[in-house]
């Protein structure tokens, strides 16, 4: 019998071998539905050492329509099916929001939708498209499912009661693909160096020698606090750090406590429970690889299910794995708006998993609230951990 591990079939592998894998793998998957008809693609596929997207060509024809990589023409097309929940998540976080796709632009592989379902669209990064239907009956879900060249989940649009059903349907016949084989072979291509290394040394990979965890040997740090200071737009953060060579991380560690300053991971929690308490709007963004998913507004029904605490409004949840965050980080860019302050959250390779705000445009500073809550964060989940300025300070200091 095969033995699944992921990539592995490839476009060196005969035509019989591909058919031969995906027809073990679609019983493989079976088997696992009959034990527990619960268990979620996403983690049947990381039972079974293939990727979401593998797992899910096995049941084009029986409910799984795929479509083809005109992904930008579709998006456009999106609105017109009214109300639908989007979904974005990473291992860590679950963002779900519902509403209509309004005011989309699109500028090269860069797209932007500004309504209630709030985006930052990189069409780089999406390469394979599934039309869903999963259940029966009154509980048939019909979504729209898009992944990376990893074949791991970038975005996922869910039909819902107010959904314009006949146009879901006109809009998966239209981009309907030619070509429906049940099978995909996944392309080799890595979207970075970092994950371009083959995947059992990148397993074994130490973190001190991670980038994303660790500062360069000749990192300026009075040069990194002269550009931190005069940053004028939080867009403009990204530049900074790439002309540093840093990640965020080792950014944060190196440049002093007045800019950014570590606290517990009981924070994250703490500042939704003190949100929602207080009625204050803020923003919540969680990102897969290939998007940016934004709830702007209050936050209201909060609930702790084991290892997730999660937020349960009507037109928001988000569900948040806490065991998976390993750093969290109050950061403060100035802006010509004035210091705008942001709550990020890290897990254990060092990936951000989420950001929290106050609720703010261009133009206006940040809610006072937001910083009251800040402060009051500090307090109580504060840190100690000198930064390399603060270390240079105390080494000063005792001379």
């Amino acid at each position: 019998m095969t033995t699944a591990t992921i990539h592995s079939v490839s476009a060196s592998s005969t035509a019989a071998d591909i058919v031969q894998f995906f027809s073990d793998l679609a019983r493989r998957w079976q088997e696992l539905r009959e034990k527990n008809e619960k268990l979620r693609i996403r983690n049947a596929a990381e039972q079974l050492g293939v990727s979401e997207a593998e797992l899910l060509a096995t049941r084009v024809g029986n409910g799984v329509t795929r479509l083809n990589n005109d992904f930008k023409k579709l998006f456009t097309e999106v609105e017109g099916l009214d109300s639908v929940m989007a979904l974005t998540r990473n291992d860590a976080m679950v963002h779900e929001k519902t509403g209509q796709y309004k005011d989309l632009s699109i500028h090269g592989n860069m797209g932007l939708a500004l309504g209630v379902i709030d985006l930052r669209i990189f069409f780089n990064r999406f390469v394979y498209g599934f039309a869903v239907q999963e259940g029966a009956g009154e509980n048939m879900r019909n979504s729209l499912q898009f992944f990376n060249a990893q074949g791991e989940a970038v975005h996922k649009i869910y039909a819902n009661s107010n959904t314009d059903m006949q146009a879901f349907r006109n809009l998966v016949e239209h981009y309907r693909a030619a070509e429906q084989s049940a099978f995909i072979v996944l392309d080799n291509h890595q979207p970075d160096a970092a994950q371009a290394e083959d995947s059992q040394a990148a397993d074994n990979q130490a973190k001190d020698s991670n980038p994303l965890l660790q500062s360069p040997e000749a990192l300026n740090v009075q040069q990194l606090r002269k550009d931190w200071s005069e940053l004028k737009d939080v867009h403009h953060f990204q530049a900074m750090l790439k002309k540093h060579q840093l990640e965020r991380i080792p950014a944060y560690r190196a440049i002093g406590a007045d800019y950014a300053q570590q606290l517990d991971k009981q924070a994250f929690e703490d500042a939704l429970l003190q949100a929602a308490a207080s009625e204050l709007p803020i923003m919540v963004f969680v990102g897969s690889e290939g998007m940016v998913q934004i709830h702007t507004g209050p936050v209201k029904t909060l609930l702790r299910t084991g290892p997730w605490f999660n937020v349960l409004d009507p037109d928001f949840n988000l569900h948040a794995n806490t065991q998976l965050l390993d750093q969290v980080w109050l950061v403060r860019k100035p802006t010509t708006d004035g210091v705008v302050s942001a709550l990020e959250m890290f897990d254990a390779e060092g990936r951000q998993v989420a950001l929290l705000f106050g609720e703010r445009k261009p133009g206006k500073p940040e809610l006072e609230g937001w910083r009251e809550l800040l402060n009051k964060l500090l307090a109580k989940h504060a840190l100690a951990v000198k930064s390399d300025v603060d270390a240079v300070q105390s080494a000063t200091d005792g001379e």
